[in-house]
């Protein structure tokens, strides 16, 4: 398990993020809300996408991915495997 610590938003500097070492530019879910909102139309990829909001506030990674897909709606197989074993992941951490 990677140490964590909090950083202030690079963004708004006014939230704390937990964040890792990895990460160079961290990013409140507040700041990132905005971009989170876009309409999904293909159905796998709506169903992928349909967890529960508290998995994308806790995790940079999750919001990243579904970003990157609303921008360029494509996803490699990689990032679909890495997204579906995250929350999986935090599905099991919750129980």
């Amino acid at each position: 398990m990677a140490i964590k610590y909090k950083e202030l938003c690079r963004r708004c500097k006014k939230n704390y993020v937990a964040v890792t070492g990895k990460q160079r530019y961290p990013i409140c879910y507040e700041c990132h809300k905005s971009e989170l909102e876009g309409e999904i139309k293909d159905p796998k990829m709506k169903k992928m996408f349909d967890i529960p909001e508290e998995f994308y506030e806790k995790n940079l990674f999750l919001r990243d991915i579904k970003i990157k897909y609303l921008e360029y709606r494509n996803l490699s197989e990689k990032q679909v495997e890495a997204f579906k074993k995250t929350v999986k992941k935090m599905k099991e951490a919750a129980k």
